[in-house]
């Protein structure tokens, strides 16, 4: 809906501009004159909320910052009506309601000022009906959904962690403890009931959503529930076969059987020592990339050596 075709005005208007553009339409549609006409009391609906926008500066602002669509999320039709002072318009078509201000407010039987509008002589019952029905379409407006990015090391996804996160509310900071399962992956969303945006009309929050960012880790990376890690061994080792040390993720370090005549790039696998699941059960593998380290000096005895090496054909 744009408020500002309805009144026929520029987005550039004044207030007054404005109030005088409502003004000639509020008296062209107004139901008095207009009676049985439902199109003429739709269309006085439509300049009245419109008005009830634009006359407020605030309301205003956060219309033609977010459209017509994203105004509608935050605002409810009683949002947009409350505190409007509509009395010096509608006094206009005789109608005075104690030489006060005229806004749209709640009132001790449950009603508001276009209630108690149509309630006058002359109003029509069609006439309040319609407004009626147009109060009671209006609803709360739930907070939107945040999205926050979070960080977390392979060491976390292995034994799982909680994380405690600092929400600003209102110029102060809520923190917000949040459990992360063993197991999860990057790119998966946590969800967190109620710590979203809150409503601007009194609804309920949002939700908050955790999008998970799995951190580089400086020698194992997932594959999936397993870890592949770079094992670099000498020459030697990879010929003749030998027994080394392999690091894990949780800090242990075991002794590993390197066969004789293994093949640079060749894997080893090492069960159960990967990552969980994240629904549980057993744990993946460690799979060891074996590299063959070519040294960038040799001593003059290893270099005597490896020469003889050569010249039996190895």
């Amino acid at each position: 809906m744009d408020y500002y075709k309805l009144l026929g005005v520029e987005k550039s208007a004044t207030p007054e501009e404005i109030k005088k553009a409502y003004r000639k339409l509020a008296i062209k549609y107004h139901p008095d004159k207009n009676k049985g006409d439902k199109d003429a009391e739709e269309k006085f609906k439509k300049i009245s909320e419109a008005y009830a926008v634009l006359s407020d500066k605030e309301k205003r602002q956060q219309y033609d910052t977010f459209g017509s669509s994203g105004f509608q999320q935050r605002y409810s039709q009683e949002d947009i009506f409350r505190n409007v002072d509509l009395g010096d318009i509608l006094r206009e078509f005789g109608i005075n309601f104690g030489g006060g201000r005229t806004t749209f407010r709640s009132s001790g039987m449950g009603g508001n000022v276009f209630e108690e509008m149509f309630r006058q002589p002359g109003g029509g019952s069609q006439h309040f009906q319609g407004f009626q029905d147009f109060r009671q379409q209006t609803r709360p407006v739930r907070g939107n959904d945040l999205t926050l990015e979070l960080p977390i090391t392979l060491e976390e996804v292995l034994s799982g962690t909680e994380k405690t996160i600092s929400l600003g509310r209102g110029g102060t900071a809520e923190k917000v403890s949040v459990r992360i399962p063993a197991g999860i992956e990057s790119g998966k969303k946590l969800r967190v009931a109620g710590k979203g945006s809150p409503s601007p009309t009194g609804g309920t929050p949002g939700d908050l959503y955790l999008l998970i960012r799995e951190e580089e880790h400086p020698r194992f990376t997932r594959e999936e529930n397993n870890l592949l890690l770079e094992l670099p061994i000498p020459y030697s080792a990879a010929v003749l076969g030998a027994e080394v040390e392999v690091p894990t993720l949780d800090g242990k370090q075991l002794k590993v059987r390197i066969p004789a005549g293994c093949q640079p790039q060749g894997r080893l696998r090492l069960r159960g020592q990967g990552l969980p699941g994240v629904r549980g059960g057993e744990r993946g593998d460690l799979l060891v990339r074996v590299l063959v380290a070519v040294p960038n000096h040799l001593s003059p005895e290893q270099e005597n050596l490896l020469r003889e090496l050569k010249k039996s054909g190895l």
